[in-house]
């Protein structure tokens, strides 16, 4: 495994220390990150991140097992200000992982950093690891499309191509990774993967319609629905469910418990019983006084909100700030 930066093309620079409250990794020095290469549309997922051939109409999953993550010293900054500071984490499969904390300390950051939309930022920069399965997200040999279709991500606002039918939207994906695939494998992959965003019911017999003339929810497992098309390992979930009414909420989140055991999920939540309900493992978040974002403490979701180690995380989580 390569022990290189996020940077292809820096210097080989001197070990950084590990943070105290972080796992001990081995860890990268600071660098400027690269340009992102440019997108490969004519890459074929059948054969990428996953183990094989692509799946046909006939496949029992929609995805792979998810994937082990990992982040190694990962520190970032937007031109001179430096927002996230030497945060080391691992983000088992199996597990949903949930980042939380106030707002400015860097979790969607570092949610972004993890499927390389960090560097579409202007003048942004990092330093550090992200490994999936001990591969190096940010390996200049990899490309663009293989890391993003194996790291998909949901955003905050449902944002489904508004003209496009409701089919068109789960099978977008395809196209614009290069995969190719049969009116058959595409009506298969159709159903499988609104079924698995808990939305086949709703919306089976009207897949025609536009993907805009849904409401918030919907759209939201739309969304979902077409991160799972492209079988990736891990989905990231920036604050999915803050637009969204209770029912719908509840409806994300059991869809998040039902996808646990096929992709790893990790997700940015500020509402804190939802963080307490939907994931098995917590990082708690802080910035304090200007400085970067750091992991303050991480553990089992039971134990930070039962017994955490430090008053701040106790403070956090029982609203006494943020």
């Amino acid at each position: 495994m390569s022990d290189q930066t996020l940077s292809a093309t820096s210097p080989t620079p001197p070990t950084l220390p590990t943070h105290p409250t972080s796992p001990t990794l081995p860890m990268s020095a600071t660098s400027p990150m690269s340009p992102a290469p440019a997108l490969d549309d004519t890459m074929d997922l059948g054969t990428s991140a996953a183990s094989g051939a692509a799946p046909g109409p006939g496949s029992p999953r929609l995805t792979a097992a998810g994937g082990d993550l990992r982040a190694e010293s990962v520190s970032a900054w937007f031109g001179d200000r430096k927002v996230l500071d030497h945060v080391s984490l691992d983000m088992p499969k199996g597990v949903v992982t949930a980042l939380i904390g106030p707002s400015g300390c860097g979790k969607s950051t570092f949610l972004r950093i993890l499927n390389r939309m960090h560097e579409l930022v202007p003048k942004a920069t990092l330093a550090g690891r992200v490994l999936l399965d001990g591969r190096d997200v940010y390996d200049p040999q990899r490309r663009l499309t293989e890391a993003r279709s194996a790291i998909g991500m949901v955003f905050q606002k449902p944002n489904p191509f508004p003209a496009m039918s409701i089919y068109d939207n789960v099978v977008a994906g395809l196209r614009l990774t290069g995969r190719r695939a049969g009116r058959a494998e595409k009506d298969h992959l159709v159903e499988e993967s609104l079924t698995k965003a808990g939305l086949w019911r709703e919306v089976g017999n009207r897949l025609d319609q536009p993907g805009g003339a849904l409401s918030g929810g919907q759209q939201q497992r739309l969304c979902i629905a077409r991160s799972l098309a492209v079988r990736p390992r891990v989905l990231l979930m920036d604050e999915p469910c803050s637009a969204l009414d209770p029912t719908s909420t509840r409806r994300i989140e059991e869809t998040i418990g039902e996808l646990a055991d096929e992709v790893t999920i990790v997700i940015v939540t500020h509402n804190m019983q939802q963080a307490h309900r939907v994931s098995q493992q917590c990082a708690f978040f802080l910035a304090e006084q200007g400085t970067p974002g750091r992991i303050v403490e991480y553990g089992p979701t039971a134990a930070m909100f039962g017994s955490p180690q430090d008053q701040r995380t106790s403070d956090y989580v029982n609203g006494r700030f943020g």
